[in-house]
């Protein structure tokens, strides 16, 4: 009973085909090999998940989710894209701008660019407000650049940064000006990066500009998204069915992903060292000789996660917020139902 459990938790890799993806795993459904019982229960679940932080770099995190079904998975990571707030550039005013960027682009331009803003100090910007909104839920900034010749520029120098000052606008000569108390309450608020490159200018360029940044979600708009990207894999799984020696199994190594398969000793034994970055490629099955020797699997219940954060929030701290969104939905989802059975 608990090997056909273990296999049915495998998606296999054949050669042209990919058996047993179809997911039993989920309420009301019957496991095979349980005579029709009922398997799943919350005490079940509980025992199976589990959460562990692999590696994190920067604003990059990898981590494992384990003991999840796919649909659940995979709405952590629309709610990341979609419905995790962050704050991003909404209304521009373009007092003057007489570089070669038209206005519209530069708008465009002006509200991708992350803001070092941590959207849970703010609100929701009311409709029923001006553009130019409160401390509570807007962030204004500032932009006022030239482009000017730079006086005793060398003659037979062909290098812009020698000739021209402010030829190039950067993230960093965006001014952020706080409203009431915001700069109490905020530390920094302006771009994440500084080096983002907003558009080139020559001598007699110039840009005056206001930017109100609001709260929003992806759904809205992609420059809401708090990550640049949010995507999972499943857990690969090698397994070596015999002995593979020599220079079979170099041809063996080379089939799969670097580090997955590793050669012992003097006979040149391979045995698989580490399946978790493979490809899964399937090369395998071009070697007549190397066919039967493996097989590959992937763990329908084992989640790799990637988050990449654009800055604003640690990575974790979007990921956490997708579960509070999922929470708030389901809450909400109970709420209409319990409503609709008593007006029924």
């Amino acid at each position: 009973m608990q090997s056909a459990m273990e296999d049915m938790k495998k998606i296999s890799l054949k050669e042209f085909e990919i058996l047993n993806t179809s997911s039993p795993g989920y309420p009301g459904n019957k496991e095979p090999g349980t005579n029709g019982a009922q398997t799943w229960s919350v005490k079940e679940f509980e025992k199976r998940l589990k959460v562990d932080i692999i590696q994190k770099t920067g604003m990059d995190l990898e981590f494992d989710l384990i003991g999840v079904d796919a649909s659940l998975s995979n709405a952590f990571r629309r709610l990341m894209l979609s419905e995790v707030p962050s704050m991003a550039i909404e209304k521009i005013y373009m007092y003057n701008n007489t570089s070669i960027v038209q206005d519209e682009v530069l708008s465009h331009r002006l509200g991708l660019i992350p803001l070092m803003a941590d959207p849970r100090l703010f609100e929701y910007k009311s409709d029923d407000t001006d553009d130019f909104g409160t401390e509570k839920d807007t962030l204004e900034y500032e932009l006022k650049v030239r482009c000017k010749r730079r006086p005793n520029a060398p003659k037979d120098s062909k290098d812009q940064a020698d000739l021209y000052i402010d030829h190039k606008v950067f993230t960093k000569s965006m001014k952020w000006i706080p409203k009431g108390s915001q700069s109490s309450q905020l530390t920094k608020a302006g771009p994440v990066h500084d080096d983002i490159l907003i558009a080139k200018m020559r001598p007699g360029h110039e840009m005056d500009i206001k930017m109100y940044a609001y709260k929003g979600v992806g759904s809205d708009h992609a420059k809401f998204s708090p990550v640049s990207t949010a995507f999972y894999r499943l857990l690969p799984q090698v397994v070596l069915k015999r002995e593979v020696t020599g220079e079979a199994a170099e041809r063996l190594q080379s089939c799969f992903s670097p580090g997955v398969i590793k050669l012992e000793g003097k006979k040149k034994k391979a045995v698989v060292d580490n399946a978790r970055y493979d490809g899964c490629s399937r090369n395998v099955y071009r070697h007549d000789d190397l066919r039967d020797a493996v097989d590959m699997h992937k763990v329908r219940d084992h989640f790799i996660f990637t988050v990449e954060s654009v800055g604003a929030m640690e990575p974790e701290d979007i990921f956490v917020q997708s579960i509070e969104a999922l929470v708030d939905k389901c809450d909400f989802f109970l709420k209409e139902l319990d409503q609709n059975i008593k007006e029924a």
